[in-house]
């Protein structure tokens, strides 16, 4: 069984967060895996266990390349990640997120979850 997880990087809570005169959050500080999604991996891998194989995969879309949650999810046991960042999403809406997840997920080749 392959699963792909959506993972999102988010502002570490620890640290105060602001917003830039555009009205979008200023990502000056750390940014960790959201809890959330470690959840989401813990079950894929559970999962994939269960069915007796495949691997775990993640996507996140995430501004400035970067990494460090997507690092905190592979090192859970998810077997490889796809980070989409591009300087033109910057601000996206959930719609677009959602689509341009979407299609790195079929340019993965999908998943049976």
């Amino acid at each position: 069984m392959n699963v792909i997880v959506c993972v999102k990087q988010i502002p570490d809570p620890a640290t105060p967060g602001a917003l830039g005169s555009d009205n979008t959050l200023k990502r000056d500080g750390k940014l960790i895996l959201d809890e959330s999604d470690s959840y989401g991996v813990e079950m894929a891998l559970q999962l994939v266990d269960a069915a007796g194989g495949g691997e775990v995969s993640l996507v996140s879309m995430a501004p400035n390349g970067e990494v460090s949650g997507m690092r905190t999810a592979l090192a859970m046991g998810a077997a490889k990640g796809t980070l989409v960042s591009d300087p033109a999403l910057q601000g996206s809406d959930a719609l677009t997120t959602a689509k341009v997840l979407g299609a790195a997920i079929q340019k993965m080749g999908g998943a049976d979850l």
